[in-house]
């Protein structure tokens, strides 16, 4: 099953020098019964593609939170086996944590197939869009459309081997 993880820079720092996502639980984002539900597709590219993006969204929460690390939301891509991520039945259905995974115990950086990561023409809609994201919250509509003009940028994807490089 293919899972997306959340990050930013320093969290994927932290995960090349350790080799492992992890400790677990792992938060990540799948196709799950209710994002498909959601989403209303059969097309399984499209439905991975929703999923990465739920991960690029709460990768901005964790910019929010870390106004050290650079402005560019992370998410790695990995494989892991069947029943290995579980979604909260509780949560299921609630819009804030369609498709929202949990994968037990900390994961092998080997097992990453891609890294997403913003480019750096979107570091001030990403940073304006985490600055924003606390008043978005409170159902302030200027702030949510800024948070939305994250999302109009699309994540690039690289190779595990380009992960050095990012981190540099």
């Amino acid at each position: 099953m293919r899972v997306y993880v959340p990050l930013t820079l320093p969290g994927l720092a932290a995960a090349y020098k350790s080799g492992e996502l992890g400790p677990g639980p792992v938060d990540a984002y799948a196709v799950t019964p209710a994002l498909r539900e959601w989403y209303v597709s059969d097309d399984i590219e499209e439905l991975e593609y929703a999923a990465l993006n739920r991960a690029a969204q709460s990768s901005l929460r964790l910019l929010a939170g870390n106004p050290q690390a650079a402005r560019r939301r992370v998410v790695v891509a990995l494989d892991v086996p069947d029943g290995a991520a579980v979604a909260d039945p509780d949560r299921g259905l609630d819009p804030a944590s369609l498709g929202e995974v949990r994968v037990a115990g900390p994961v092998p950086l080997a097992k990453a197939a891609a890294v997403h990561v913003d480019a750096a023409d979107a570091e001030t809609d990403v940073a304006a869009a985490a600055a924003a994201l606390g008043a978005a919250d409170q159902g302030d509509d200027d702030a949510q459309f800024t948070v939305d003009g994250a999302a109009d940028h699309d994540l690039m994807w690289f190779g595990v081997q380009e992960i050095p490089h990012l981190i540099g």
